[in-house]
């Protein structure tokens, strides 16, 4: 188990990793049940399916390019107020998504709140986690991500099931709420790790070790690490996002299994998946390393892409397989960060993973509204798991052939900077 630095009790860490958990699980649905609400917004709204992906992707962009600002402000005034801030956000966007009588009004709130809000609590808890364990940060920070993984898989029935009663408007305001109350509880319990604290306070926070974002930017591992991120959000998103719509058109989505549909069963399924992955696939790359972790992973998901292709029409294998997908998929989540900030401190590991987290709002646009269009174009998923699943193969090949070999190679300095004289 990792050692505690100095200054920085155990049961102190794991009350942060617990608080860290929950203000992510609140968080998550936004994301991993859009795909539930398509269909009744498309129906009320009159919009087609390439227009209300543009507002996943208005989530996630935003989410995620708003990252590295994000990262300063949590860095300057502390994780428990931005954290505090971004779970009211977050739950308010579906609150006010509820309302919206366009879909320029979905845009604002659903995408606008929810990706400013969602992008504030996922970037500060993350930044909380490798700092309070520095030598599992690959654990750490998959545990959190499961978080955000699998909080959805405690709603998604019950949000299924309330759209079907109450209808999507009446769905969006309660489990809001909700959403917003439980994330802003459990964010009160965050603050900064010791030594860090300790640092600002005296005003040497350059004794902290760290490659400054400017320095970090002009660093081919640092766009090499973008790069896959990119090929693995674009595959990951695709999936999340166009679930339901690819179910449909493979007539397996209303199929009964186990007296339940595939569809909602399948999506519960993969938030298990997704949620077990990343602190499975995290504790791996502490123990094997970075990299040779990302290649089992990243090849595990192309070869269930694979599959799941061949076996899209029955129900059963559907559902299984899709499991397997979002398990190859999730630990990017865990790997990257840990990666960066393995290799480039944590001096500035907030503002620093805002600007590789950026990779996130790409994918979200080329899996999202790309890939719909590419359905629609063609007519036919075949093209856009095609893509998918050779973006998959080649960041496995990425890893080991490339990203392996350049981070044995360069050697970052890490050492903390002296004080400025006089300080």
């Amino acid at each position: 188990m990792d050692a505690v630095p100095a200054g920085e009790s155990a049961p102190g860490r794991w009350w942060q990793l617990l608080c860290g958990v929950v203000c992510m699980m609140a968080i998550s649905s936004p994301q991993y049940t859009w795909t539930l609400f398509t269909k009744p917004l498309a129906a009320q709204l009159s919009a087609k399916l390439p227009e209300l992906q543009v507002t996943f992707s208005v989530l996630i962009v935003l989410q995620t390019f708003l990252a590295p600002l994000q990262g300063f402000l949590v860095d300057r005034f502390g994780p428990r107020l931005l954290i505090s801030l971004g779970t009211v956000l977050s739950g308010l966007s579906w609150v006010l998504a509820a309302h919206a009588e366009s879909v320029a009004g979905l845009y604002l709130t659903y995408g606008l709140f929810g990706g400013i809000g969602t992008g504030i609590v996922y970037i500060g808890v993350v930044s909380q986690m490798v700092k309070w364990f520095p030598r599992n940060r690959g654990f750490a920070v998959g545990m959190v991500a499961a978080g955000y993984g699998m909080g959805a898989m405690l709603t998604t029935f019950p949000i299924s099931g309330s759209i079907a009663d109450r209808g999507y408007q009446d769905t969006l305001s309660i489990f809001g709420a909700i959403f917003a109350v439980v994330g802003l509880l459990a964010a009160q319990g965050l603050r900064r790790p010791p030594r860090e604290s300790s640092a600002l306070a005296s005003g040497h926070r350059e004794q902290l070790a760290g490659v400054a974002p400017g320095v970090m930017l002009r660093t081919p591992l640092f766009w090499l690490l973008f790069v896959m991120m990119t090929m693995l959000s674009t595959s990951g998103l695709m999936v999340i996002s166009q679930t339901a719509s690819f179910a449909r058109d493979f007539g397996v989505a209303t199929v009964v299994v186990m007296g339940m549909a595939a569809l909602p069963l399948a999506l519960t399924v993969d938030r298990v998946t997704n949620g077990l992955t990343r602190p499975f696939f995290g504790w791996l790359s502490d123990t094997i390393g970075r990299e040779n972790t990302m290649f089992i992973a990243f090849l595990l998901e192309g070869l269930a892409m694979l599959a799941w292709l061949q076996f899209r029409d029955q129900p059963v294998p559907f559902i299984l397989l899709s499991g397997l997908v979002f398990f190859g998929w999730g630990e990017i989540f865990s790997l990257f960060p840990s990666t960066l900030t393995d290799s480039f401190g944590e001096r500035h590991a907030t503002t620093n993973y805002g600007f590789l987290y950026m990779a996130q709002g790409v994918g979200s646009v080329l899996g999202g509204p790309m890939a719909a269009q590419l359905h629609e174009a063609t007519g036919s998923w075949l093209p856009v798991f095609g893509v998918v699943i050779c973006l998959d193969l080649l960041a496995a090949l990425l890893a080991i052939a490339v990203l392996k070999p350049l981070r044995r190679k360069v050697n970052y300095a890490l050492q903390p900077e002296p004080p400025a004289a006089g300080v």
